[in-house]
């Protein structure tokens, strides 16, 4: 099947090259673009235009193909590290048959490209292999067409090469699938933003859940919660942080403990695709074309009006809106609090659309493109991705008596997950809740030896840390990949007196988490139940490296998950 010329005419936004499957992403993609036609009344929010970028689809025929022709399956299937495996995909051809295709797109279509994964195992309802594999951007806008074309060719064969890295091997490992029975279809898409001179970025990014595992005061799971912030939405799946609220009450006080972890904790950087010079030629580099810049440089633009409060340092006190010569915090107070543009009302409005279409909890990742001239053109809201989001049934009580019971090594009020888990024995920790931020990454390389040794033995374990776990900021947290620690069936994330950041909800780290029926305890400091690591630190040694403990306890834990109230409890064995 080739692309139409039509295609880039075309209101229809969704094309499609070769034959065969389309993926998770993609198909997610054409059930809500079903439903935003038939569902959506657009009459409530004439302020916005609601649609999917425009994008072609390469489908599972052309990846069989390409791996094919090009003998690719050996190496695929090798333990070779992701560099020599993405260096020999891009030495490999595409199929001669959908060149032009690729050409047609590059010469028709002026915006940045996404080249994005829709695998046949990715977004499944309980093995969503979220940001297991990868994105790369092209800016699209070299003077000639045969560079555009090019780079646009080196992002697909990235893409395709993505789904055979350790990160996806592990996953597949721990999700009990084969290599070779996945299929990569990919997806072409216009980026959603406005160009401010060699910075190109969307004003707002999010991610928005129709359910809230931690919903805050006034607030009901099932109405959901949103996590928005300034430029790529790398920031929020990384696990960077943004501004989360609950959809319900958009105006609820922030979950800081003072204006002082206001200042530092919220968002201070943005993402954006790199339209100047060209960067160091690296074409098996993700952020090849990205660049990421401080929020003063998106004050420059012009592009924080309706996204930011003024801190005032003499009254101490937070003022929506954008005042010269104090301080910005990304509050999205104009629009949460003062309802400059209705995008809470819209959000809602979706989520309920999502949940209908895909009949379970969704989550949608989502930009804004702001208008400059309203009169001319309104805001652009863009679909770019939704996924089933699996929640737990059924019944299981703890209690607060539960929580202060003197067998409980760990407890919390607020915890992820439901159901009881009565087999782990196993519990592997990060020994210092004051790590170097240099050292982060040596962290993850520990864990993930010991969590490989546990998986092939089919241990289920306990997994403890300090900061939130799965960013990509070492000062936030430790910045592991799924596969790193996919044996572990209960997490800990602990609060220390250097380590308080609020867990990020819109992340794909968070969706494995949720999909997978992983238990997730969030640990507040100071503690506000039992937290013993005393009694865990003494347990039996299995292994122990600079950064990281294995003990065995001498009975299995019990640990239980209350998925209505949000607590949970881990009791000694008995």
């Amino acid at each position: 099947m080739h692309l139409s010329k039509a295609f880039l005419q075309s209101d229809y936004p969704i094309s499609y090259l070769g034959t065969g499957a389309i993926g998770g992403k993609a198909r997610g993609l054409e059930f809500i673009h079903s439903a935003l036609v038939s569902r959506l009344d657009r009459r409530l929010f004439p302020e916005f235009a609601v649609d999917i970028p425009k994008m072609a689809v390469i489908r599972t025929d052309v990846f069989d193909d390409f791996m094919q022709s090009n003998a690719l399956w050996p190496l695929a299937l090798s333990d070779e590290p992701d560099e020599k495996i993405a260096l020999e995909f891009q030495q490999a051809d595409l199929p001669f048959h959908i060149l032009g295709d690729l050409r047609m797109i590059v010469t028709g279509i002026k915006l940045p490209l996404a080249v994005r994964s829709s695998s046949l195992l990715e977004d499944a309802m309980h093995e969503p292999f979220a940001g297991i594999y990868r994105t790369k951007m092209t800016p699209n806008n070299q003077l000639d067409v045969d560079t555009r074309f090019r780079k646009l060719v080196e992002a697909i064969k990235f893409v395709y090469a993505s789904t055979f890295f350790k990160a996806a091997k592990g996953y597949r490992q721990a999700t009990r699938h084969r290599t070779e029975d996945e299929k990569m279809a990919v997806i072409i898409q216009e980026v959603a933003g406005n160009k401010y001179g060699e910075r190109f970025y969307p004003e707002i990014s999010g991610v928005l859940r129709s359910y809230n595992f931690y919903p805050a005061p006034g607030a009901d799971p099932e109405e959901g919660v949103a996590n928005l912030a300034l430029g790529l939405g790398k920031t929020i799946v990384d696990g960077g942080g943004g501004w989360a609220y609950s959809p319900a009450v958009p105006a609820s006080p922030p979950p800081f403990r003072s204006m002082k972890d206001m200042l530092e904790q919220t968002q201070l950087k943005f993402w954006a695709v790199n339209m100047g010079a060209p960067p160091e030629y690296d074409p098996i580099r993700e952020t090849e074309y990205l660049s990421e810049f401080h929020i003063a440089e998106a004050r420059k633009d012009g592009t924080l009006l309706h996204l930011v409060s003024t801190y005032d340092p003499r009254s101490g006190g937070l003022w929506p809106g954008q005042q010269e010569g104090y301080p910005l915090i990304l509050t999205f107070a104009p629009i949460l609090i003062q309802q400059a543009l209705p995008l809470n009302e819209l959000l809602k409005s979706l989520a309920a659309i999502c949940e209908n279409t895909i009949k379970s909890p969704a989550e949608v990742e989502f930009a804004v493109a702001l208008s400059r001239d309203t009169d001319e053109a309104p805001h652009r809201f863009a679909f770019l991705q939704v996924r089933p989001l699996a929640v737990s049934n059924g019944t299981i009580n703890v209690s607060e008596e539960d929580l202060r019971s003197p067998q409980a090594v760990i407890a919390s009020g607020r915890v992820m997950g439901n159901g009881q888990v009565d087999n782990i024995s196993d519990i592997v920790f990060v020994k210092s809740q004051k790590a170097d931020p240099r050292q982060a990454f040596q962290i993850g390389e520990e864990l993930e030896k010991i969590n490989r040794a546990l998986v092939a033995a089919r241990r289920p374990y306990l997994l403890i840390g300090y900061g939130r776990w799965g960013t990509t900021d070492p000062w936030a947290g430790i910045p592991v990949g799924w596969s790193q620690i996919s044996g572990a069936r209960v997490i800990v994330e602990a609060a220390g007196e250097h380590q308080r950041q609020d867990m990020s909800q819109g992340s794909h780290f968070f969706h494995n988490v949720a999909s997978l029926r992983v238990f997730y305890f969030s640990i507040p400091y100071p503690h506000e139940h039992a937290f013993d690591m005393d009694w865990i630190a003494q347990l039996r040694t299995a292994e122990e490296t600079p950064f990281v403990k294995h003990v065995v306890t001498g009975a299995p834990l019990k640990i239980k998950a209350d998925g209505k109230t949000g607590r949970g409890v881990i009791l000694k064995g008995i």
